[in-house]
């Protein structure tokens, strides 16, 4: 058993440079990751546009990857699918439709493109079978007010589709879960049929674009920040001098950076989708990186939660792999909270939480996953959790202090390039 840590950190840790922004070491350490992120961005560039299809990886049994589609083409798309429909009814095969199975045996991570893909395999939905005749109502619904919405070309939220047939769909769940079959049996992205989630995440700090013919200035929106809107297709012309991307998993850690002017001390942009990333906010990430061409330093919980929800961003959920081209930010950096920093800070015991079952589980089940196994460093991080069953929020470093985390933690982990 450890020794009970001290609560005073090392006195080392509490080094701070009065003025970061003219902090040599910092600010060389920042670049030269920039550097290093723009030369990968550069090299993965290349080597998509060489390749035409997933299938060119030896991924053989890779569907097609799905697009960005213009409303009309989804109306044609929907269009054919149910004049199919009505034609298999007419010739008496009945109500059915052939969908991508969109399970995790049915998905595959390709290290050549750092993400998650959806294979070849497919299910048969009919009215006749017992097991899926609602499901294939619900879906021939969906299909329904998505034409209705792509016709018209208006937005609506995804709960708001769930109240146009409450007793039909019975749970929000249902009516989300069907809406992602609709997206991949069309071979379209989600939001191409004008149904978006509410706006959850925020952004603040050294960036600024136009949105809906508004300038916003993200330096200018206080605590709360500037909410990431979820037609991210209505954002341009973004202007930025930060050195990095600062994506953070909780609201309170943001509210502290933000209410710091963190971005006024080291240039940069922090972003947040308050837990579990959403469609929108993993769509303005990617713009960020991909128009910015800045790295991504990622502040979560010292967690397998923590972890996962970096993978998100990283390699894609494996309830919307067939969208995985355009939600994945390949490359982040995981800068903190890690497993090693618990000591390496002196968290003290109190802060530090031990893990269920569940966690251990969970951690253990993530030592297995293609992208963990691919990177050495997260891998010996996430070992070194799983051996010690104990965890810590990012508020851990609050014991030290309200401000350690935005004048201590996170200069002195940039200073020295302390991310993996």
């Amino acid at each position: 058993m450890r020794a009970k840590t001290s609560k005073a950190a090392p006195s080392s840790l509490h080094t701070q440079p009065t003025d970061p922004l003219h902090d040599p070491e910092l600010l060389r350490s920042l670049r030269q990751l920039r550097r290093e992120t723009e030369g990968r961005i550069e090299a993965k560039r290349r080597r998509v546009e060489s390749v035409r299809d997933v299938t060119d990886l030896g991924v053989g049994n890779a569907r097609k990857q799905v697009l960005e589609l213009p409303s009309t083409q989804v109306v044609t798309e929907l269009e054919r699918t149910l004049i199919n429909a009505a034609l298999s009814i007419l010739d008496g095969r009945g109500l059915s439709y052939v969908v991508p199975r969109r399970s995790a045996g049915n998905q595959e991570y390709v290290e050549e493109l750092e993400r998650i893909v959806l294979k070849d395999g497919v299910a048969v939905r009919s009215f006749a079978s017992v097991a899926s005749v609602r499901k294939t109502a619900i879906m021939t619904r969906v299909m329904q007010l998505v034409h209705q919405l792509c016709t018209r070309d208006i937005h609506t939220t995804k709960r708001d589709l769930f109240y146009t047939d409450v007793k039909l769909f019975k749970s929000q769940n249902e009516s989300d879960d069907v809406l992602n079959d609709v997206a991949c049996l069309v071979g379209c992205t989600r939001n191409s049929l004008n149904v978006v989630a509410s706006e959850k995440g925020i952004v603040v700090g050294c960036v600024s674009f136009v949105e809906d013919g508004d300038r916003i200035d993200c330096t200018r929106m206080g605590v709360g920040g500037k909410a990431i809107p979820p037609y991210t297709d209505r954002i341009h012309d973004i202007r930025s001098d930060a050195e990095f991307i600062l994506l953070v998993e909780k609201d309170a850690a943001f509210m502290r950076l933000a209410e710091d002017r963190f971005y006024n001390r080291i240039k940069c942009i922090i972003v947040t989708a308050k837990g579990q990333p959403d469609v929108g906010t993993r769509l303005f990430l990617k713009r960020l990186k991909e128009e910015l061409r800045i790295p991504v330093l990622g502040l979560v919980d010292s967690d397998p939660y923590g972890l996962k929800i970096l993978s998100v961003y990283m390699s894609g959920s494996k309830n919307m792999s067939y969208d995985s081209a355009n939600l994945t930010t390949p490359d982040i950096k995981w800068l903190g909270v890690r497993p090693s920093d618990l000591d390496k800070y002196r968290i003290p015991e109190q802060c530090r939480l031990p893990m269920s079952d569940t966690d251990v589980k969970t951690g253990k089940d993530m030592l297995e996953e293609d992208f963990i196994k691919k990177n050495p460093a997260w891998h010996r991080e996430l070992s070194l959790m799983v051996k010690r069953k104990e965890k810590a929020e990012i508020q851990a470093l609050s014991s030290f202090g309200f401000q350690y985390l935005t004048e201590v933690y996170l200069p002195q982990k940039i200073r020295a390039g302390d991310w993996v």
